[in-house]
């Protein structure tokens, strides 16, 4: 297979082609400016973003797993916390608890949204639970008015890893701002991705952003803003987290055209669905999992659940296309975090998917055509008529 017929899991190049002067006239008016990190471009993305998602406060940050850590330390959650995190996800989602010396519990998700499943949440709940920590995951939100409503019984505070949810929404509402707050991750191949990395804190708590605002400047500042007001003054043990101006800018760029790629990853999604439909009890497509209040779909990946999931990705890699297994093993089942007490709740639906998950290639740049392709080699590999 010769790399001008590969399909790789993503790819941008056709975009930053396509925008090449653009980008070139961006690095020139960055590096005129001599201001290249946590400077007024990168105020600006934060002005945008807050626009867009409703949010009161969103502070950049130099990548998506520093906004989690910052947040958590943000809202009080230090040694000696517990925080409910489903086991199905990033390792981030738990690596950041440790960071701030607490320690996760990982409970099973629902089938379907991949999110945190309130019922194994509320039994996890100890007397040193701290916070609740869902994760929006793949193209859908977590059922939030339950575990809204399961954090606010128990007196709770309710976070999110809404990294991957620009742009989800249940009631109207945009993830991370159910709660005390939330992060958005910036990663090249995120729905809205930077050239490098950066990120986000989501939030309408004053005090969360304040404190989020120092804690991302080494704890410097008597609010932490991007000016001189308290330069060289420490409050906090913070963090070297500055979003860079060239990031802000590219972000900037792609903002205006976020709508169009969300819109672009759905036509492919529907492609995909119409077209792998024939293998149904083989192959199972994304779905919209109930909710109390439900949401919209916005594509991050297109995530199949499939028999032989491996043979299956080694099959597409002979023939030039790329997948991932989106995750290969549950949270319970990592090194670092299988001894803590944390890990030892049943994670069955967990368990199942990480033996069967395959995310699938879809990014705007991607082709009908290549999307063909990729669904008539699944249906080869399963011998059924495409």
């Amino acid at each position: 297979m010769s790399d001008a017929t590969a399909i790789p899991f993503f790819s941008g190049a056709a975009s930053a082609r396509r925008d090449r002067v653009r980008l070139e006239a961006m690095v020139r008016q960055v590096a005129a400016s001599g201001r290249f990190t946590s400077g007024p471009v990168t105020a600006e993305l934060e002005a945008a973003i807050a626009a867009r998602t409703g949010a009161r406060h969103a502070v950049a940050v130099a990548n998506g797993t520093d906004a989690l850590v910052i947040l958590l330390r943000a809202a009080g959650i230090g040694p000696g916390d517990e925080v409910i995190v489903p086991a199905y996800t990033f390792f981030a989602t738990a690596s950041c608890v440790l960071h701030v010396g607490a320690e996760p519990v990982l409970v099973d998700v629902l089938p379907g949204s991949y999110a945190m499943d309130p019922a194994r949440a509320e039994a996890a709940i100890t007397e040193r639970t701290k916070a609740i920590m869902p994760v929006h995951l793949f193209s859908q939100m977590a059922d939030m008015e339950t575990l809204k409503d399961l954090a606010d019984r128990h007196g709770l505070l309710l976070l999110e890893d809404s990294a991957e949810g620009i742009d989800m929404r249940a009631g109207g509402v945009h993830a991370g701002l159910w709660g005390s707050g939330g992060v958005l991750s910036f990663f090249p191949t995120k729905t809205l991705g930077s050239l490098g990395d950066a990120g986000m804190l989501l939030t309408d708590d004053d005090d969360i952003a304040a404190s989020a605002r120092r804690l991302r400047l080494h704890g410097q500042g008597t609010d932490g803003a991007y000016d001189t007001d308290g330069a060289y003054v420490y409050q906090d043990i913070g963090y070297n987290s500055r979003c860079d101006e060239l990031q802000s800018a590219f972000l900037l760029h792609r903002l205006e055209r976020l709508g169009e790629e969300i819109g672009r990853r759905s036509e492919l999604a529907a492609r995909y669905d119409r077209l792998l439909a024939p293998l149904a009890g083989t192959v199972t497509t994304p779905w919209m999992a109930p909710a109390k209040t439900p949401g919209n779909q916005v594509y991050y990946v297109y995530l199949i659940e499939c028999d032989r999931r491996d043979e299956l990705a080694a099959y597409l890699e002979a023939h030039g296309v790329g997948t991932e297994a989106y995750y290969p093993r549950p949270l319970t089942q990592q090194p670092l975090l299988a001894p803590l007490p944390g890990s030892r709740h049943p994670v069955p639906v967990s368990d199942a998917s990480a033996r069967r998950a395959l995310a699938l290639p879809l990014y705007p740049d991607l082709t009908d055509e290549q999307a063909d392709r990729v669904a008539a080699l699944v249906h080869a590999f399963y011998g059924a008529a495409s």
